[in-house]
């Protein structure tokens, strides 16, 4: 291995919950919160907070609405989460390559 220093892995994403948030929403246009959470397999609680830091560091946009009664939390990778992500898979594909 040269020189890469595993700082440059991005300490947002890097959180496996998180990384598997950002996976979905790269699939796809926009997610529910349930749709999210059974992906993710993950707790309401749990699954708030990790996209409260994702929306918090710009990399996701929430939508929320009422449906009938019902509140419905939209979620979506912004561009700025999704250019995050691919610097994010390309620092670890050059740590897994040693470059």
């Amino acid at each position: 291995m040269k020189n890469f220093d595993y700082h440059q892995l991005n300490d947002i994403i890097h959180s496996r919950i998180r990384l598997a948030i950002i996976s979905v929403l790269i699939t796809v246009d926009e997610a529910e919160f349930n749709f999210l959470k059974e992906k993710v397999k993950t707790t309401d609680g749990n699954l708030s907070v990790h996209l409260r830091k994702l929306e918090d560091a710009g990399y996701v946009d929430v939508k929320k609405e009422f449906v009938g009664r019902k509140p419905v939390s939209t979620y979506k990778l912004t561009e700025k989460g999704r250019k995050a992500f691919e610097i994010y898979v390309e620092n670890l594909e050059k740590l897994i390559k040693g470059k």
